[in-house]
């Protein structure tokens, strides 16, 4: 009989390609990995990995393997949420990832209605960047995740989880405001906006993230790449750098909140969209339901429907 642990521990090197990522990711030590995933291979009586230098490669029989564990785990997250439906009331630790401007925006409200409809309930929010969202779900880290894609760069597909669309955001370009006067740029296509911009210095989030890519790519789908003077995650202190005539960015709509008057603020053609995730087959769970629902509620009225592709 195969073990559902080890079929874990080997989804998860599939994913992140050596033993050592996968220890460090599910708190195990790189020889107990390695252990494991032996006695798997002799469960299974087939070679399973393949080991090239450092690293390990599935074999044909490997990667078969960790198709049938998709759905074995997913199958698993259904039973689940079947055996806390059956349960009277919602209890105990629910765990949350979101990401800076949704924290502040949208997860207070949300927990404010999920506190008042099941008390005993107790959600812990960390905030997380959505590229690493996956992997603290798949190993456990997180029941429930707030995720986001932008025009740009849409969202990779995650082998064991599943994405509900909540809701849309328009982005703008942000610079220092121009002199009474000047002739407004909305309304003007995209490229050429970002275009006016090409020689100023730029403001991203720190490479490795969606923000720092999807400002990148804008730039150079406008025909430059942008020269980039400060890196910064949380978009109040962007746009504190605008006003302070240190660059331009480009900013989400929840993050244009409270904007200095010595920034202008230009509709731009573009888009970022939310999501909630959860391991695949955990939706139907209550309290992952229960989350979503307050969450929805929360949304701001303001906030477009997400579009159904990018």
């Amino acid at each position: 009989m195969l073990d559902v642990r080890r079929l874990r521990l080997l989804r998860e090197l599939a994913r992140r390609g050596t033993i050592a990522a996968v220890a460090e990711a599910l708190a195990f030590s790189p020889s107990a990995v390695s252990q494991q995933l032996g006695v798997l291979e002799k469960e299974a009586g087939l070679p399973l990995l393949e080991r090239t230098g450092r690293r390990v490669r599935l074999t044909p029989a490997g990667e078969d393997l960790v198709r049938h564990a998709e759905a074995v785990l997913e199958r698993l997250e259904r039973a689940e949420a079947d055996l806390a439906e059956a349960r009277t009331g919602l209890a105990g630790a629910l765990r949350v990832g979101s990401f800076p401007t949704a924290t502040r925006a949208i997860v207070p409200a949300a927990l404010i209605t999920l506190a008042r409809r099941h008390p005993r309930l107790e959600p812990m929010v960390c905030e997380t960047d959505p590229a690493a969202v996956a992997h603290a779900l798949r190993a456990g880290d997180l029941d429930v995740a707030l995720v986001h894609e932008y025009d740009f760069v849409p969202a990779p597909r995650e082998p064991g989880l599943t994405t509900e669309p909540l809701y849309g955001e328009a982005m703008y370009l942000a610079a220092p405001a121009a002199p009474a006067g000047t002739p407004e740029e909305a309304g003007r296509d995209q490229g050429v906006v970002l275009r006016t911009h090409a020689e100023a210095p730029w403001i991203t989030a720190t490479p490795g993230t969606l923000c720092h890519a999807m400002t990148v790519r804008a730039c150079q789908a406008a025909g430059f790449t942008p020269r980039v003077r400060h890196q910064v995650d949380e978009f109040a202190t962007v746009l504190a750098l605008v006003a302070a005539g240190q660059g331009v960015a480009v900013v989400p709509q929840l993050g244009i909140t409270g904007a200095d008057r010595a920034v202008g603020l230009t509709r731009l053609l573009m888009e970022r969209r939310t999501q909630l995730a959860f391991r695949s087959g955990a939706g139907a769970h209550p309290a992952v339901a229960a989350f979503g629902a307050a969450l929805r509620a929360a949304v701001p009225a303001e906030l477009a429907s997400p579009r159904a592709e990018a």
